[in-house]
């Protein structure tokens, strides 16, 4: 498998169009290319693009912001010598200054294929404020290691934030390059836009459902982001940021655990089991102990649940609905806690006045459904399967691979 950036530096006539124009570049800890050279050391090394600046989104373009809303600030690349300009600062969108630094942008960023992941509001970002000032996007496209599998509820209208670009599902199955597709068309904006398309691209093959295992090394994305079995995990696992309950943050599997010192795991396991077990295929769910290091419940001994998603012996790609499963255990919880604090009170990603549960999901919708004791399994996917369905007929015509 090919990536974008690999295609753009191996084929001298995908570079063509950009001689002469001052390059920019949009990148993160996982802009590498195939030898790991990363993407701005590489294009800066290539003789026939003049780059001029660089972008770089949450957690910084080498990657040293390890949490949520630690924002990063512009500097000069002291090796480089090319401004790097901070799109998780004081501004989240390419203005002024920073504007008038380049022609074209490149857009190198790996993500993970969740609509909570900010990186594809940056790209929303990035090509708006081209589609203002007339510059170009180019999108260097890289797999979704998420697959194309769609699920959770789509965006509210009114419930637009750094963490929900548009309207589209938790789990949107789309490569970066595609998004921009539905992004411009959804967002009627005028922009000259062109995407590096993959090479060899299968996103419905196992093992890895569009990673390539065993080809291409994985890097962290972000601090919290170490491996192809956390991103599978994510859709599901992220809405644990808006819970008083660990994330695993602070330990060595971040995002592929929840639990907390004052839940009895095995209970809460259970209890999922009970109410809803047709949610629980495709992966694996073990009891452990871990004690986070930094964040929620720091030094404290927390009881809780690691989903594995890794096995070819118990890992089914269509069958494992990571959003249901978290969601399965806020039910859980909250069925044999009744009272359990289990919402997290605090500014979520900018947002101030909801809480961030509810940001998390683009609505009150997966909260009610929790908090009501009357409610069952299908309660939630009477709303919820709709919304997958009317998903993946709109994005069909902007699939790529």
């Amino acid at each position: 498998m090919k990536f974008g950036i690999d295609r753009l530096l191996e084929d001298a006539s995908l570079r063509a169009p950009l001689a002469g124009k001052r390059i920019a570049l949009v990148a993160h800890p996982a802009s590498v290319t195939r030898d790991l050279t990363h993407s701005l050391d590489a294009l800066m090394a290539c003789g026939d693009i003049r780059v001029t600046a660089a972008f770089g989104p949450q957690h910084g373009m080498r990657g040293d912001k390890q949490d949520n809303m630690v924002e990063s600030r512009d500097y000069t690349d002291p090796v480089l010598g090319v401004p790097v300009f901070s799109l998780y600062g004081d501004q989240r969108r390419p203005t002024g200054q920073a504007m008038s630094t380049f022609d074209v942008v490149l857009i190198d960023l790996q993500d993970l294929g969740c609509r909570i992941y900010t990186f594809i509001t940056t790209l929303l970002y990035v090509i708006e404020a081209c589609a203002k000032d007339g510059k170009e996007v180019w999108v260097l496209d890289r797999p979704n290691p998420a697959g194309r599998p769609i699920e959770g509820l789509t965006l509210r209208a009114g419930w637009e934030s750094f963490v929900g670009a548009g309207p589209m599902p938790m789990r949107h199955g789309m490569t970066l390059g595609e998004l921009g597709h539905w992004f411009i068309d959804h967002y009627k904006l005028d922009v000259k836009y062109r995407v590096i398309a993959m090479e060899g691209y299968r996103p419905d093959d196992a093992p890895g459902y569009g990673w390539p295992i065993g080809e291409r090394t994985w890097v962290n994305p972000s601090p919290n982001a170490p491996n192809l079995w956390m991103a599978r995990a994510y859709a599901g696992t992220v809405m644990v940021e808006g819970a008083t309950l660990s994330e695993g943050r602070g330990t060595t599997r971040p995002l592929e655990l929840f639990g907390a010192a004052d839940i009895n795991a095995r209970d809460v396991m259970a209890e999922m089991e009970r109410f809803a077990p047709h949610w629980l295929g495709g992966c694996k769910l073990r009891e452990i102990w871990f004690e986070p290091t930094f964040h929620k419940w720091e030094g404290q001994l927390c009881h809780g649940v690691q989903i594995h998603c890794e096995d070819p012996a118990y890992y089914d790609h269509e069958a494992f609905k990571p959003w249901r499963v978290q969601a399965l255990a806020f039910k859980a919880i909250r069925r044999l806690y009744p009272d359990y604090e289990l919402w997290r009170e605090f500014s979520y990603e900018y947002v101030f006045d909801k809480l961030a549960i509810d940001v998390i999901n683009g609505s009150p919708l997966l909260r009610e459904w929790v908090d009501d004791a009357n409610t069952a399994p299908g309660d939630l996917d009477a709303i919820t399967v709709p919304d997958e369905q009317a998903w993946a007929a709109e994005r069909a015509k902007y699939l790529l691979y």
